[in-house]
């Protein structure tokens, strides 16, 4: 057996992700050419946070003076208090800029005489702090907030001998954003003309879809979580999906063989205009569906909490429902809340659900349970086809969720959580540049060569950062040579550990993020968890090589 370990090492910063992979390397015991070493190939120029970026100013012009009441007398421990127009130029200037999810830092620029100052920060949420500075000069103070949000941070000047304050303002917010859930909705289908013009999407072209104002979606949403699905084909291709008004990225979203229906699920930044974008870079045209569950806002609403992944439904065992396969066009309820580690009062859970044996083909709706069958799908499957997808769906107010199968023959179903989103839940959502971390296919990829059967590549991403909770990725399986699946996890073990040599062997959950048949290629979201060590494992739990792309979009992140 041909057990292998890959590793690329990567630094982040919280405050702006910037990923510095270091060698490829196979096991020693068991050297191989496909693991031969590569040299460093810098991965952090595009993946900056959106925290970096995310910056708001009140110049000084904007300063409020205001006289203090004068003293009317004055004695040698307590001179009288002097003319404010001893210190006419009194003023501060402000500029913020995000440094984490929930965390601003405000720079305060002073214009004075030399004279002591008194400052003071008003945060805008019921929290100050009180410093001491000494005529012209530039403070920096950082704070956290509890809740994401808009804040008013007010900042006083205070020059007690003059009788002088200087008041300015700043509209500061948070850079992370918190998820709604959405009652499962299609946005876009280019078959019928919903949402754009009917047609197919041609090779190289784009389609828009509307997310901000649309529906009972806010304007102002900062991601979104679709549903996306490429039907029609007749080409291989893929598809990428970015927020309108920026460069599109050198990503994949859901790639396609000719004649494939794939679904995939992501996770993306809206544009300012309130538009994603969905790029088809085949070289022929293809149909596109986009199906909503939920939007990030900087609105106070659920936080998400990662979970290592846990299986709740197997129709094959009778785990979560009876044993036996779903019926065709029938529905059954499962309970997600109060069950293994999942508290109650939870608004939407993060699931990867697979169909399996499957009689005919046919799709998947996930819902929240006691309301109606949404006209949107989740995963498509032909006949005997073994397939999963990510999930996000909102759910019923008793904590359960449905599962439709709408083919006319029965099929077996798998749910995995992988996580949760609620108003407890401390972790909010930061989207980053996208950014391919490795490509096993190119010389260049700080992990080149096949990842054998029974193998994981070990990924150090967070640096043991535990303010990061989660990383939002894609990963795609190519070239692959027999049937099989992927699981992705937190490991058990630290950097130490492997820089020691001490590590031992991980078991596996069992679980999958997604399934292949011999040369198939399939993408699937993952929201991975960081674990206790910042590590992230991708296992091929198949007996024959593959190849694994993995894409970087954001990531979850507390205070």
């Amino acid at each position: 057996m041909r057990n292998r370990r890959l590793v690329v090492s990567v630094a982040a910063i919280a405050a702006g992700v910037g990923l510095i992979p270091g060698v490829a390397q196979a096991d020693p015991a068991k050297p191989d050419a496909r693991g031969a070493s590569t040299p460093d190939l810098d991965l952090g120029k595009a993946a900056v946070s959106q925290a970096k970026g995310h910056t708001f100013t009140s110049p000084a012009e904007r300063t409020v003076r205001k006289a203090l009441p004068s003293a009317k007398t004055g004695t040698a421990d307590a001179p009288a208090v002097q003319s404010a127009a001893d210190n006419p130029n009194l003023s501060v200037g402000l500029s913020g800029y995000g440094t984490s999810a929930h965390g601003i830092e405000v720079k305060s620029t002073l214009t004075s005489v030399s004279t002591p100052l008194e400052v003071t920060i008003d945060w805008g949420d019921q929290k100050t702090d009180v410093v001491n500075a000494y005529g012209s000069q530039v403070l920096t103070n950082g704070h956290t907030y509890a809740e994401v949000g808009a804040y008013t941070v007010t900042v006083t000047v205070k020059d007690a001998a003059n009788g002088v304050t200087a008041v300015n303002v700043l509209q500061a917010v948070t850079p992370g954003s918190d998820f709604t859930p959405y009652t499962p909705t299609r946005l876009l289908d280019t078959r019928f003309g919903t949402g754009v013009t009917q047609g197919k999407v041609g090779p190289g072209k784009s389609t828009r879809v509307k997310v901000g104002g649309n529906g009972k979606i806010p304007v102002g949403v900062t991601a979104v979580a679709l549903n996306v699905t490429v039907t029609n084909t007749t080409d291989n291709g893929f598809i990428t999906a970015f927020p309108e008004g920026t460069t599109r990225p050198d990503t994949s979203n859901v790639n396609h063989k000719a004649g494939q229906t794939v679904p995939n699920l992501v996770i993306v930044p809206v544009g300012k205009s309130g538009y994603v974008e969905l790029s088809n870079r085949g070289q022929q045209s293809v149909d596109l569906i986009a199906d909503v569950t939920g939007y990030f806002s900087r609105s106070a609403s659920s936080g998400y909490t990662p979970v290592d992944p846990t299986r709740f439904v197997d129709t094959r065992e009778g785990l979560g429902t009876a044993k036996r396969k779903l019926g065709g066009q029938s529905t059954f309820g499962t309970q997600i809340s109060g069950l293994r580690g999942v508290p109650q009062g939870i608004s939407a859970v993060a699931l990867n659900v697979t169909v399996t044996n499957p009689q005919s083909a046919g799709h998947l709706t996930v819902y929240p349970s006691g309301g109606a069958v949404p006209t949107t799908s989740n995963l498509n499957f032909n006949a005997g086809q073994t397939i999963a997808n990510s999930v996000i769906v909102p759910v019923s107010a008793d904590g359960r969720i449905s599962v439709f199968n709408g083919a006319w023959s029965a099929a077996d179903v798998v749910v995995d959580v992988v996580g949760y989103y609620s108003k407890d839940s401390e972790s909010s959502f930061l989207p980053l540049v996208p950014e391919r971390v490795f490509d096993t296919r190119d010389p260049q990829s700080p992990v080149y060569g096949a990842l054998w059967g029974d193998s994981y590549i070990y990924l150090p991403i967070s640096d043991d950062d535990p303010s990061i909770t989660g990383f939002v990725l894609n990963s795609t399986v190519t070239n692959t040579q027999g049937n099989g699946y992927l699981t992705v996890t937190p490991d058990p073990n630290s950097m130490d550990d492997y820089i020691n040599e001490t590590e031992f062997w991980p078991t596996p959950p069992n679980s999958s993020n997604l399934n292949w048949t011999k040369g198939d290629t399939v993408p699937n979201l993952v929201q991975a968890s960081t674990g206790n060590h910042g590590i992230i494992d991708f296992w091929n739990r198949s007996w024959d090589d593959i190849d694994l792309v993995v894409d970087l979009f954001g990531l979850y992140q507390k205070g």
